[in-house]
């Protein structure tokens, strides 16, 4: 018998699917618990986990051999408590890559195609059209930094519009739909010859502030920047002085370094910025993605086989 523990939020989509020799509990986003967890063995997290959550849990069920998150990230689960933890963490890698590579897309049009001065023209009631110029996505180029499930999703949609879509990951090798993949720091000397630089990596002690001053100050006046992965990505007060000061044709942020970003942020004034609330990877499907990976995961630990999406706590993917 496995005894599991289940997020709230996720416990419809997998409780009906169980096996039946199985037990569980739920718990809510707080880490509090409907039934007696002390001897559970497997914990899928919630959505936003806090580390408060986190530790109450472990804390009270001592017994967990597995966690899995549905998340991409896991900065936020790695805490000192938990790593003194033997605890095997795999994450949601593959489950969000539908929607954030379509949200990505949504952005480089919104951005290349300038509908916010054409709904500005709108609301104005303003036929004239003599300013406009839309740039073509075709030929232009397209950095990605991460060549996961996420940037693979990204870079196959971006070859139909016929973009040079580049790669920088830390291991180079050849991928489908990347024209160039590069290494760590590599992808910097590329940084004047691209049009849009997207931002999809996990947060680690390497990639903090990954996009400094140095990085913004390299792109063209044109570039724009989007950042799908984590907010400590970017460093802010660089981005803020880029856009203040025009180094850059703009950003779009679908996270930031605190969320929710407060309203009095000034983040939310400066020119050139689309602030979205960390909701590229929201669809429809996402709660059954997520289901599907834990049930096929929880299969494999119980018969004993290799886990999907095992992290490695020390590189922190």
């Amino acid at each position: 018998m496995t005894k599991l523990i289940l997020p709230i939020e996720l416990a419809t989509e997998i409780e009906p699917n169980l096996p039946s020799d199985t037990k569980f509990v739920r718990v809510d986003s707080d880490g509090n618990f409907d039934g007696d967890p002390s001897d559970a063995e497997v914990y899928l997290n919630g959505f936003k986990l806090k580390p408060t959550t986190l530790h109450k849990v472990l804390e009270t069920a001592p017994k967990i051999r597995w966690q899995q998150t549905p998340s991409a990230g896991v900065n936020h689960i790695l805490t000192p408590t938990f790593l003194e933890h033997d605890i095997i963490l795999t994450n949601g890698a593959g489950v969000h890559a539908i929607p954030i590579s379509e949200f990505v897309l949504s952005l480089i049009l919104y951005h290349a195609k300038q509908l916010r001065e054409l709904q500005a023209s709108h609301d104005q009631h303003d036929w004239r059209k003599s300013w406009l110029v839309l740039p073509e996505l075709a030929n232009s180029t397209v950095l990605i930094l991460g060549t996961g499930n996420i940037g693979k999703a990204i870079a196959s949609r971006l070859k139909a519009f016929g973009t040079r879509v580049w790669g920088g990951r830390r291991r180079p090798e050849a991928l489908p739909n990347f024209d160039k993949i590069v290494g760590q720091n590599e992808w910097h000397a590329l940084l004047p010859e691209v049009d849009y630089l997207v931002v999809a990596t996990p947060l680690t002690p390497e990639t903090k502030a990954l996009i400094d001053e140095e990085v913004l100050r390299s792109l063209p006046n044109h570039g724009y920047l989007i950042n799908v992965g984590r907010g400590a990505v970017v460093d802010e007060s660089a981005l803020t002085k880029a856009l203040t000061e025009g180094w850059i044709g703009g950003a779009a942020l679908d996270t930031v370094s605190i969320e929710p970003l407060p309203p009095e942020s000034p983040l939310w004034s400066l020119p050139n910025l689309l602030i979205t609330p960390h909701t590229s990877a929201i669809s429809p499907a996402l709660k059954e993605r997520i289901a599907t990976l834990f049930l096929d995961n929880l299969a494999r630990f119980r018969n004993g086989q290799p886990l999907r999406n095992i992290v490695n706590k020390q590189a922190g993917y």
